[in-house]
């Protein structure tokens, strides 16, 4: 009887919680919705309006693809006279320093070849190119993607209309999409987290991570911060992941949009095994973790001129990802000690409703069947990677990278047996065709 009691009690609690988390998906879905429909990307620039642009490619260990990378750079459509192209090498153990000398040789009025002698990490990478740059607006763009003729354009445009903008985040999609059911499923759980997440923040002005893989900032705004920026630290540690969250907070904080533009593309290489995801997501959220409490301390101030209550309200949702799910995490696994049936088919429900915005939205966006791969990833997420968020909360002060390590390989003359790139002429010679 009194088992039967403390069931009934129990079933009651976990009722009234599952009503109120409900409730708050609802409200914050709502939020979302009505903001996602709010949006839309700044106009592009004609070349006259443009600035001078500066384009910064840390590259560690990346091989070959840093060398694509450049090259879909260097084939843009932005004025020749008005842009440069940055490659650092950050020590890499493997051929990488030959394919950026390659890629400097083909376009020696485009991209300049800068060698660290050891590694030293992507942020020490970025502030080298960064010392390095001369243009009004630097872009950052990871060593393993490449860009659309029209990127470089779209992205800096948002800094002409508005001087309020001091920085801007690309629009990231899988580069290696048939490389595996993996790239397969991150290609359409990216395009939720840019066109609905972000772009929802960007109505707000107020953009909490400008990716790696391709952003935008005004070189006045980040000059302020840049010291601060490279120093900082987290538990007495220097902080060697979530550069780019920490410079997002960085630019907010100093008063300053930060937006999303929809239509800069770009595509990333993404992992294919599960170990290596592992390591990806548990790096970017001990990130989130850190950045979130740091964008806690002034974002509840007069940071900047203007409406803060979107930034605000977008952070305690933010908060409300790190501590309300992870809740609802330990009442379901109690759950289904108790009653696996039942609260098993009740999760396999929820994971498809999650799952139909994110579905849904890649089907509207690319007309495509591989939208059904949201579904996939949904019950992937429940079943291999829900553990991530929890570890990061427990372990937020670790910085290990975890990715690209390699062996040292001998190093060749192969570079002098290549031949001529077949690169147009006028690309080689740092203009655009």
């Amino acid at each position: 009887m009194l088992l039967s009691l403390q069931g009934h009690s129990m079933g009651r609690i976990v009722l009234t919680l599952g009503q109120l988390f409900l409730a708050i998906n609802i409200l914050a879905l709502l939020w979302r919705v009505g903001l996602f429909l709010r949006y839309r990307p700044c106009e592009s620039c004609a070349d006259d309006e443009l600035p001078r642009c500066s384009v910064v490619v840390p590259a560690y260990n990346e091989g070959r693809q840093v060398l694509e990378t450049l090259r879909s750079l260097a084939a843009s459509d932005y004025p020749a006279d008005r842009l440069s192209i940055v490659a650092v090498d950050d020590g890499s153990v493997d051929d990488t320093w030959q394919w950026i000398r390659l890629a400097a040789e083909e376009l020696p009025a485009l991209v300049t070849p800068v060698r660290l002698p050891t590694n030293r990490g992507k942020r020490q990478a970025l502030h080298e190119g960064f010392k390095q740059s001369s243009g009004d607006v630097l872009v950052t763009v990871d060593s393993d993607s490449t860009v659309e003729a029209q990127t470089l354009r779209r992205l800096v445009s948002p800094f002409v209309r508005n001087p309020q903008v001091g920085a801007v985040a690309g629009n990231v999609r899988v580069l290696n999409r048939r490389a595996g059911i993996i790239p397969k499923m991150l290609d359409v759980v990216f395009l939720f987290s840019f066109d609905f997440i972000r772009a929802g923040q960007s109505v707000v002005n107020a953009v909490m991570c400008t990716p790696g893989a391709l952003s935008a900032y005004r070189r006045d705004i980040l000059s302020r911060v840049l010291d601060e920026w490279l120093r900082q630290t987290f538990c007495g540690r220097p902080a060697a992941i979530g550069e780019d969250r920490a410079m997002t907070n960085l630019i907010l904080r100093e008063g300053y949009h930060v937006v999303f533009q929809q239509d800069a593309m770009v595509y990333t290489t993404v992992p294919t095994r599960y170990r290596n995801l592992c390591r990806m997501f548990l790096r970017w959220a001990r990130s989130n973790v850190r950045e979130t409490i740091v964008m806690s301390t002034f974002v509840f101030r007069r940071f900047r001129k203007g409406s803060m209550i979107g930034a605000r309200i977008n952070l305690l949702l933010q908060w409300m990802g790190l501590t309300k799910s992870q809740m609802a995490l330990l009442l379901t696994a109690a759950c289904l000690a108790v009653h696996p049936a039942i609260i098993g088919i009740n999760c396999l429900f929820s994971i498809a409703l999650a799952s139909n915005l994110i579905a849904g939205l890649y089907a509207w966006r690319c007309r495509s069947s591989d939208a059904l791969w949201g579904y996939a990833y949904g019950l992937f997420w429940c079943v291999a990677l829900t553990w991530i968020t929890p570890y990061a909360l427990l372990t937020p002060h670790r910085s290990a990278w975890l990715t690209r390590q390699k062996r040292p390989v001998p190093q060749t003359c192969w570079l002098r047996r290549l031949p001529k790139s077949r690169f147009p002429e006028k690309l080689r010679l740092g203009l655009h065709a």
